[in-house]
């Protein structure tokens, strides 16, 4: 039997050498570690210290910004669960609760594209699952690099049979989200993951661990050596060549295995037989016993011998660092341990007793009776260190904003220009993606992609559901970071207002570059000031999200890029509004108004390879009032305008349901097709005068009418030139439609 690094051994050779940088610490904070311990640690302390202080665990470069989201939160009745926790719960009525949550898992993705999108899916469900929720769907953001670099296929195969196929074999359908491409995603793609469950308010659950005495449940898959390092050899380092080389640290996933953890875990739920429960996914094993017994301000006593292994030959401490996935830490009463293992065994899954919680605040783990660890927990989980990074504006800042694309040469033939357009890679149409996704699977999918929407009925018999809509743009945050924050909140909110849902919740994912670099602290600490002061401004409250740092290749950062998740409630439903023409004879309005607003914009990018200016102009009360009158107008369809502008909104409502529409433009043909001005959405109605009678003071445009089998844009009126071109809808769909294909089928 190998001898360990043990508790005693560690007192003996207080000098021993230890690797504490090649783990990603610093020499101030190995030195804060030894003062903790009052000796140097254990080699299994030294894993556990290094994977809980690593800015993935920790946030240790992320917290001082981040506390604004709760001083910043407003006033909200809903909230029964938020930062700190597995994920955020809200309240839909006295009974019934919804959680979500968005999470990254984005260098995994570079590394191993298949088994890092899929696990990254899997996580996100199990923090669900954590809640005492069933998981009920998915949805995705993604960002690759250029369409044409050739190490973009790789990622986009891969990532996106990661994402369908463990969301598929779970049974979840994946109702929505974003794919983006840009050169400066090429080395570092994003990959973020969001679920969302249901629960009844009475079977929320905690992390916390109470109870002296309480036993410590294992329950769910084999530990083995993937994932070994995972959040801080991937997650808490900026990539380099050879970062391939990594695959050892990407854990793999079992998506049969996590559909019967879930059914196993929600009877033990049901038959009230646990007391507390945490997910292992980031820090494994690290995570879930420090974090639960340091919530509980009680020690726990820990056997690493009991733990099921895939590989005899594991360490203590690659057992403590293991990210396998599927499996979960349960605290249960002793009189309740029999029931638990035996629902375990009903399921097959594993379920192994390794522990008990214990008076005091230590948390000793043993390995074939040598303690290799002996530490308070709350050490690791809540006592790592906290840095004020530098912050400073970028040098570029100031030109960048400078050079406004509307000063840039515009077209002269429209028609070819808007067809251009449609087919780019961020405008076409993704359902060469969404079809490898089951999007209706539990037959309660109301609205998925390509709607601006995901909506979901949450009880058959009310018809009570919720819409759920993630966005983000990083060339808008590149330019004004603050503002681009609101303004991807602004969209998310506004993606779920044109269903008729009301905006209740947020969550977020905030991907940037390395917090050590001081360009990208201030991009980091403005965007969370935005998206902080927004969501105060709206009076819906963040329940909590993920820090995504060192998202670069080297020196070059991505373009900063904070993903908002919305989650709205509708009452019922059947009355949601969908997006798309219904019919001919239907009036075309635009609500909000057009500005010439060209910088950051598809056109700028795709035309002109530019980017600079100031974002869109975002109106947070402004997005309010239109929401209000959304919910009651009397509406045939919604479609909100963002990227490609009206352009892009006409184009993917008459293809739709296969109706054209004759629209007149009111200004310049050219500002009026491709502006990204916030705050505008795109209906259809039966009766404007009712409408106009709704939205009081919200600019109202009468554009045409819906019918035929063309897009037919016109643009008359005294000293104006006529401008007027026709796309019949067979045409407009072979340019929107095929790009992916042709690029990655």
């Amino acid at each position: 039997m190998t001898t360990a690094d043990t508790v005693d051994l560690a007192e003996k050779t207080p000098d021993e050498e230890q690797p504490y940088a090649a783990l990603g610490l610093q020499p101030d904070e190995y030195e804060r570690i030894r003062e903790i311990l009052g000796r140097r640690p254990t080699q299994s302390e030294l894993a556990m210290y290094s994977i809980m202080w690593s800015e993935h665990c920790s946030y240790k470069s992320s917290k001082v910004h981040l506390k604004q989201f709760g001083e910043k939160t407003p006033k909200n009745n809903r909230m029964l669960a938020g930062i700190g926790e597995n994920a955020g719960v809200v309240a839909l009525n006295d009974e019934i609760a919804v959680t979500f949550k968005v999470e990254s898992h984005n260098h995994p993705s570079f590394v191993e594209p298949y088994q890092g999108a899929a696990t990254g899916v899997g996580g996100i469900v199990r923090d669900i699952l954590a809640m005492g929720a069933r998981p009920i769907a998915v949805m995705d953001q993604l960002r690759f690099g250029a369409v044409d670099h050739p190490d973009t296929p790789r990622l986009v195969h891969g990532i996106v049979q990661g994402v369908g196929g463990y969301g598929n074999c779970l049974g979840l359908p994946n109702i929505g989200g974003e794919t983006v491409f840009d050169p400066c995603y090429q080395g570092n793609p994003l990959v973020n993951a969001l679920s969302i469950g249901v629960l009844p308010i009475s079977r929320l659950q905690n992390k916390t661990a109470s109870g002296v005495g309480n036993a410590v449940i294992l329950m769910g898959a084999k530990t083995g050596r993937d994932g070994i390092g995972g959040v801080s050899v991937l997650a808490s380092a900026t990539f380099e060549e050879g970062s391939e080389d990594s695959r050892p640290a990407v854990q793999v996933g079992d998506p049969f295995m996590e559909k019967l953890l879930i059914e196993s875990c929600l009877e033990i739920y049901d038959a009230g037989l646990v007391v507390g429960i945490q997910d292992l996914g980031g820090a494994g094993l690290t995570c879930a016993l420090s974090e639960t017994s340091a919530a509980g301000g009680l020690g726990m006593r820990a056997y690493l011998e009991r733990v099921p292994l895939r590989e005899a030959s594991m360490e203590p401490h690659e057992i403590l660092a293991s990210e396998s996935q599927e499996r979960m830490l349960l605290i249960v009463a002793p009189e309740n341990v029999d029931a638990v293992l035996a629902i375990c065994d009903k399921w097959g899954v594993l379920g192994t007793n390794i522990g008990e919680i214990t008076e005091g605040d230590r948390l000793i783990i043993s390995w074939n009776d040598q303690i290799v660890v002996d530490c308070p927990p709350g050490s690791l989980a809540d006592d790592g260190p906290v840095y004020a990074r530098p912050l400073r504006e970028p040098a570029d800042l100031i030109l960048l904003q400078a050079d406004r694309a509307e000063t840039l040469p515009r077209p002269t033939d429209l028609r070819a220009e808007l067809l251009t357009l449609v087919a780019s890679p961020n405008l076409c149409d993704k359902s060469w993606i969404t079809e490898q996704y089951d999007r209706y699977v539990l037959g309660n999918t109301v609205l998925a992609q390509p709607e601006d929407a995901g909506v979901i009925r949450i009880d058959e018999e009310s018809n009570l559901g919720v819409a759920l809509a993630t966005d983000g743009n990083g060339r808008y945050t590149r330019l004004n970071p603050y503002e681009g924050a609101k303004l991807a909140l602004a969209e998310a909110y506004r993606n779920v207002s044109v269903t008729g849902a009301t905006p209740i919740a947020v969550s977020d994912c905030l991907n940037f570059g390395s917090p050590e670099d001081p360009a990208v602290m201030w991009q980091f600490a403005e965007a969370v000031r935005g998206l902080a002061d927004g969501c105060l401004e709206m009076g819906i409250p963040v329940t909590g999200g993920n820090v995504s740092f060192y998202n670069q290749t080297g020196t070059v950062a991505i373009n900063p890029t904070p993903v908002v998740a919305v989650l709205g409630v509708l009452d019922d439903v059947t009355k949601r509004t969908p997006m798309g023409f219904a019919e001919a004879g239907d009036t075309i309005v635009l609500l909000g108004e057009t500005r010439e607003e060209l910088s950051g914009s598809e056109w700028a990018w795709v035309r002109h390879g530019h980017l600079g200016g100031q974002p869109p102009k975002v109106d947070l009360l402004g997005e309010i009032k239109l929401a209000d009158a959304l919910r009651v107008a009397d509406l045939v369809s919604a479609h909100d305008l963002s990227d490609g502008g009206l352009a892009q909104a006409l184009t993917e409502s008459v293809l739709r349901r296969g109706v054209g529409a004759t629209v007149e433009l009111p200004g310049d043909a050219f500002v009026d097709l491709f502006s990204e001005s916030a705050g505008r959405v795109l209906v259809t109605v039966k009766d404007v005068e009712a409408l106009r009678a709704v939205v009081g003071d919200i600019p109202l445009t009468v554009l045409g009418t819906t019918g035929g089998d063309a897009l037919t844009v016109r643009r008359e009126g005294p000293g104006a030139v006529n401008t007027q071109f026709e796309i019949p809808l067979t045409e407009l769909a072979e340019a929107h439609q095929g790009t992916l294909a042709r690029l990655f089928g």
